[in-house]
C-alpha cells in the first residue's frame, strides 16, 4: 500500500496535479493499473468511435461499448479485462436502465428502456456525452409509459469510470400513469466478481446465482429467500440468500459494489446525492446482491407499499433528472491487498460528494451550483415538560421537499428533496437546492412526531435564505408517566433474537443489523409458546422483554393467529377529572390493525382502533422499520384504576406470516400539570 500511495504521489508530481472536467485533481490516476505508466493515460483525450450498431467511448483508461440507439451497456473493457459485464448475458442484459409501470387500473409492466435514437452532445478532448432518447406519441399506448426518455452517458479526461443520468418527461396532453420503480441495473461476470462490500461491516463473499436454484438452493417463504444446501462453495452450505439482507437507508447508500481478485478490481456505483430519489433519508433501497448485481435505484415501493408508487393523471406535467450516477472501477497491483479497493471507494465517493452538483453534464434541466439555493437556520425543540428553556435539537434531520402535510415527505416520489443534519448546535445549512416552491420539515431523533414549517419556501436561482430559529413543539399534553423504546424511527433497540441455527446468513450473527436475519418472524412463538407478551414497567427491559415485533403466531400449516401484548403499570393515585394520553409510534405497518383496550381485554368495542393500515413489508424484508406513524389515544381516567393497570394491545389480522407492527416508542402521560 505504501509503495502504491508513493507512485501516485510520483504520478500528480510528474503531470502536473491536472484538473479533470469537473475541476479537482486526477484523483482517478490513483486506480489505474499500478504495473503500467499512467502518462500516456493523462495525456489521452476521450475518444468517440461511432459504429452502424455501437457507440464506444474511450479515455485510455477505461473503455465503455452501448448498443446504438439502444442505449444499452453492452461491454466495459478495463485493466486488462475484456468486459467487466456478463458476457454469457444477453446484450440486453448487462447494463441498462429499467422500470416498471402500469396504466391506471392496469398491469404492471415491466420495461428495459431501448432508445429509439442517438445523438452526441460534447465531444472533445475533455468530455464526451452521449443521448439515447425514447419518444413517445398516441400509436404507443399501452405498450411504453407515455414518458419521453432521454438516457445520458459521460466519459471524462483521465476519469476511471463514466457517468449515467436520465430525464424523464410527461406532457400534459397524455395519458396517465403509475411508475412503481425506476432505477440503473449492471449484472457482473460470474466468474470474476465474487465478493461484494456495501459497509465496512457489510461485505462477504457470495454465492453464484446457480447456488440459488438447480438443486443447490430451496426456496423458504417467499421467493427472494434461498436457502443454501449445495452451493459451489461449500462453506455456504446452510446460509440464506436473500437480496433485501442487503437493503440500506438512502443517506448511508453512497457507494457499493464488488470486487474480483484475479486481477484485482473493483466495481463500484457511487451516488452522489439523495436529491432524485424518492422518500427522503430514511426510505430503503436495494444496492448489490447475488448476480453479481449493482442496482442505483431511484424510485421504488420497497419498504413503503402502494401508497409509495407515484400516479400521474392526464393534464399533469412533469419532468425529472435522475442521476447522474458514477460508475466508478479501480484496481491494485498483484501482492496488495485487494480489499483496499474498497477503502479507495470511499475515498471517491467523497470526493463526488463534494463535487456535487457537477458542472459537466450538459442538459439544461439538470441545473448547476450557482442556479441552485441554499437555506441555513437553526433548529429547537420546545418541550416545557422536559425543560423551562428550548432545547437544541442537535442530529435533528431537516429537509427541503415539496408542499404537503407533516411527514409527508416520507411518502414523495414525484420530485425533489433536499437533507441535511442539524450540527451539535442545532445549526443546519442545506445547500444546491432546485428552484421550485418547498415546505421545510424535519424530525428530531429524541422526540416524537414531525415539524412542518408555516408557509412555502420559494427557492429561486442563486438565492441565500436565512430562516432563522424554527421550534418545534412535539405533540404533549402532560408529564410522562412511563415510555418503551427510544423515539428514533426504528425498532433496532428492541429485542431482536437470534435466528434459527437452520436458517443463518453468518455475515450478520452478532453484527449490529442482527435484523437482517431471515425468520426471524418465527421466533415470536418459539420465545412465547404458551401466551402473548406481557411488559411490566418498572421490571421489564425493552432491550431484553419487548420483542422487536409483534407478529401473528404461527399455528400450524398456513395458519395463524392474532396477538395480544400487554403493558401493566401502577398508578398511585388517579386524577379523576382528568385526560391521560397514550402515544403511540409505530416504526412499521403490514396489513395490520392496532386495537387498544385498557383494563378489560374482553371489551367488544376496543377504545382506539387504527384500521388497516400498512403496506411496507419490513418484517418480511429484514427493514427493522417502514414508514414511521404517530398515534394519540386519550383515555379517560375512569378506565384507569389505583394499583395496577393493563393496557392491551391486540393485532387481529392474521391472514399471513407477515402481517402486524414494529413500535418505535410508547410514551403515557398524565392529564397537564402547571409547567
Amino acid at each position: 500500500m505504501t509503495s502504491t500511495v508513493r507512485r501516485i504521489i510520483d504520478c500528480f508530481s510528474d503531470c502536473g496535479g491536472c484538473k479533470n472536467g469537473n475541476g479537482n485533481s486526477r484523483q482517478d490516476t490513483l486506480n489505474m493499473n499500478q504495473n503500467t505508466n499512467c502518462a500516456p493515460m493523462l495525456r489521452q483525450g476521450v475518444r468517440l468511435h461511432i459504429q452502424d450498431r455501437y457507440v464506444v467511448m474511450d479515455n485510455g483508461i477505461v473503455q465503455v461499448t452501448l448498443s446504438k440507439p439502444g442505449g444499452i451497456v453492452t461491454g466495459i473493457r478495463y485493466n486488462g479485462i475484456d468486459n467487466l459485464l456478463e458476457v454469457r448475458n444477453k446484450e440486453t442484459n448487462r447494463g441498462y436502465w429499467d422500470l416498471h409501470w402500469n396504466e391506471i387500473g392496469g398491469k404492471g409492466i415491466f420495461d428495459v428502456i431501448q432508445g429509439t435514437s442517438f445523438r452526441v452532445i460534447v465531444e472533445n478532448e475533455e468530455q464526451v456525452e452521449l443521448s439515447f432518447t425514447r419518444t413517445w406519441n398516441p400509436s404507443l399506448e399501452g405498450k411504453y409509459i407515455p414518458l419521453n426518455i432521454d438516457k445520458r452517458f459521460i466519459m471524462l479526461r483521465g476519469s476511471s469510470g463514466f457517468y449515467s443520468y436520465a430525464i424523464y418527461e410527461h406532457l400534459k396532453e397524455w395519458p396517465g400513469f403509475e411508475l412503481g420503480e425506476t432505477r440503473i441495473t449492471f449484472k457482473l461476470r460470474k466468474d470474476k466478481f465474487q465478493y461484494m462490500a456495501i459497509a465496512d461491516n457489510r461485505q462477504r463473499y457470495m454465492p453464484f446465482p446457480d447456488d440459488r436454484s438447480n438443486g443447490r438452493g430451496v426456496p423458504l417463504a417467499y421467493p427472494e429467500a434461498v436457502l443454501l444446501v449445495n452451493p459451489m462453495d461449500q462453506r455456504l452450505t446452510g446460509e440464506v440468500d436473500d437480496k433485501y439482507q442487503y437493503s440500506c437507508e438512502n443517506k448511508d447508500l453512497r457507494v457499493h459494489g464488488w470486487i474480483c481478485f484475479d486481477p484485482p478490481v473493483g466495481f463500484w456505483q457511487i451516488t452522489p446525492s439523495d436529491e432524485f430519489r424518492s422518500g427522503g433519508p430514511l426510505k430503503q433501497n436495494l444496492s448489490s446482491h447475488v448476480g453479481p448485481t449493482t442496482l442505483a435505484m431511484f424510485l421504488s415501493a420497497h419498504y413503503a407499499g402502494k401508497y409509495m408508487v407515484p400516479l400521474f393523471e392526464t393534464g399533469e406535467p412533469w419532468k425529472k433528472v435522475f442521476g447522474p450516477i458514477f460508475m466508478y472501477f479501480n484496481s491494485a497491483a498483484y501482492g496488495n491487498d485487494p480489499l483496499w479497493l474498497w477503502e479507495d471507494a470511499k475515498i471517491k465517493m467523497m470526493v463526488e460528494v463534494q463535487s456535487w452538483p457537477y458542472s459537466f453534464p450538459a442538459s439544461e434541466d439538470f441545473p448547476k451550483s450557482e442556479q441552485r439555493g441554499n437555506v441555513n437556520g437553526r433548529i429547537l425543540v420546545q418541550d416545557r415538560y422536559i425543560s423551562n428553556e428550548n432545547i437544541i435539537a442537535s442530529g435533528a434531520y431537516v429537509g427541503l421537499a415539496p408542499p404537503g402535510n407533516a411527514g409527508s415527505w416520507q411518502m414523495e416520489s414525484k420530485n425533489y428533496q433536499f437533507w441535511t443534519q442539524a450540527n451539535e448546535n442545532g445549526l443546519f445549512s442545506i445547500r444546491n437546492i432546485h428552484p421550485g416552491d418547498y415546505n421545510l420539515y424535519a424530525w428530531v431523533p429524541g422526540f416524537i412526531g414531525d415539524y412542518r414549517h408555516e408557509g412555502v419556501i420559494t427557492i429561486s436561482s442563486g438565492c441565500h435564505i436565512e430562516i432563522g430559529d424554527v421550534i418545534y413543539e412535539p405533540p404533549r399534553d402532560g408529564p410522562t408517566l412511563w415510555e418503551i423504546g427510544i423515539p428514533d424511527r426504528s425498532a433496532a433497540e428492541f429485542y431482536v433474537p437470534d435466528p434459527d441455527p437452520k436458517h443463518v446468513n453468518r455475515l450478520f450473527v452478532n453484527h449490529p443489523d442482527r435484523f437482517r436475519q431471515y425468520g426471524l418472524w418465527d421466533r415470536y412463538a418459539e420465545l412465547y409458546p404458551d401466551g402473548d407478551l406481557v411488559y411490566k414497567i418498572g421490571v421489564s427491559d425493552y432491550r431484553k422483554d419487548w420483542f422487536f415485533a409483534q407478529v401473528v403466531r404461527k399455528m400450524g400449516d398456513n395458519a395463524y393467529q392474532g396477538t395480544t401484548w400487554q403493558i401493566k403499570f401502577e398508578l398511585n393515585n388517579v386524577d379523576r377529572n382528568g385526560i391521560y394520553k397514550l402515544r403511540v409510534a409505530l416504526a412499521s405497518a403490514t396489513l395490520a390493525e392496532l386495537q387498544v383496550r385498557v383494563n378489560d381485554p374482553n371489551s367488544n368495542r376496543p377504545l382506539f382502533t387504527t384500521g388497516l393500515i400498512g403496506r411496507d413489508n419490513a418484517i418480511a424484508r429484514h427493514g427493522i422499520h417502514g414508514i414511521y406513524m404517530l398515534y394519540h389515544v386519550d383515555i379517560p381516567a375512569t378506565r384507569l384504576v389505583k394499583g395496577e393497570n393493563t393496557i392491551f394491545l391486540k393485532q387481529p389480522r392474521c391472514n399471513g406470516p407477515f402481517q402486524g407492527f414494529m413500535y418505535d416508542y410508547i410514551r403515557l402521560e398524565g392529564p397537564p400539570t402547571p409547567c
